[in-house]
């Protein structure tokens, strides 16, 4: 991103010298994947394949065909984010446009990591469309506010309400985990306040003008991405037969998710395995659980990434044979100087 150079501080480093942070997380982060996914590997051995594979095949059709509707469901919902984005930047992309290259930005995000699917993917399929790049970060940006606030509601919810208790040899208590939780539902309400009360408001950000979606909108995306997020532990709850309530399920699958995000491993391979074994392997049979989470990364990481490749051959054509309009900006962005 360019700056003008009135608008560099003293605290800027001077141009074309990354910040020590920056040359620091070049290389800490592979470096911590490669030890995360160094530390699976050899606990490979371990793990009851046999067992896994046994399970996989005593799965009954109806059952993952009805896992693999709840996921697909869930993909569906995802793609609402970006309408949602749609309506607070108020674009020209058709909604099923829209719609359309949010899932599939969404199949490949969860495969190849976010860089790939999440804003890469995002920034071609909306240029295509006419979108230039400073409506596509604040597209991008409230899809990443809905999936996390969403999150953190529920996450916060189940923490406040001691559905959780956390191991011994944990270094959190039950008392700071109800704590925790409850200053995530409190951060999730003040969002909603927030875009409430600052309601037409903007700020700059990096040379980018920033502004909040409405109260209504902010209601919407709390819906959208906590429906969402329930879906995806309704998936995992059947697959596992019923044997974990699934307020646990879900949490455990929440877990899994954050430490995927903080772990630079594409579709986070080996932490979702990881995550399960250690925080539920004392209550299912190593072999079902395995196979719980194996036949959960088949039905919604790999089968949707076949339908998010055929969605961007269509996006791909369509936008081949449709040239942009004229005027594809935004009316709200239009005002701004």
């Amino acid at each position: 991103m360019n700056h003008d150079a009135t608008t560099l501080s003293a605290a800027d480093p001077p141009a074309g010298r990354p910040s020590l942070w920056r040359r620091c997380r070049r290389w800490l982060l592979p470096l911590l994947g490669l030890a995360v996914l160094g530390l699976l590997l050899s606990h490979a051995h371990k793990v009851d394949w046999a067992g896994a594979w046994e399970a996989l095949q005593r799965y009954p059709a109806m059952l993952l065909l009805g896992v693999w509707a709840i996921a697909t469901a869930s993909h569906a919902l995802y793609g609402c984010f970006d309408l949602v984005g749609r309506r607070h930047t108020r674009h020209r992309v058709p909604r099923w446009r829209t719609w359309a290259i949010a899932v599939t930005s969404y199949a490949f995000n969860l495969n190849l990591g976010s860089l790939v699917g999440g804003i890469a993917m995002r920034a071609r399929l909306y240029a295509r469309a006419g979108l230039d790049e400073a409506v596509v970060a604040q597209i991008v940006g409230v899809s990443l506010a809905t999936n996390w606030l969403g999150y953190g509601l529920l996450a916060g919810g189940l923490f406040a309400a001691g559905v959780i208790t956390p191991p011994r040899q944990a270094s959190i208590g039950a008392d700071a985990l109800r704590a925790l939780g409850v200053l995530m539902i409190l951060l999730a309400a003040a969002y909603v306040l927030a875009c409430a009360f600052s309601r037409g408001r903007q700020w700059q950000v990096r040379g980018r003008r920033v502004r909040l979606p409405s109260a209504q909108l902010a209601v919407v995306q709390l819906t959208l991405s906590t429906a969402n997020w329930a879906l995806m532990g309704c998936a995992m709850y059947l697959l596992l037969g019923g044997q974990v309530p699934y307020a646990t399920t879900l949490s455990v699958l929440l877990a899994a998710s954050i430490v995927g995000v903080i772990t630079p491993i594409p579709a986070g391979l080996g932490v979702l395995e990881a995550v399960y074994l250690a925080l539920l392997s004392g209550t299912v049979r190593q072999g079902a659980l395995m196979g719980a989470v194996l036949a959960y990364r088949a039905l919604y990481y790999l089968l949707p990434l076949i339908g998010g490749l055929v969605l961007y051959l269509l996006l791909e054509r369509y936008a081949a044979s449709h040239p942009l309009d004229p005027e594809p900006d935004t009316p709200w962005r239009a005002q701004t100087p």
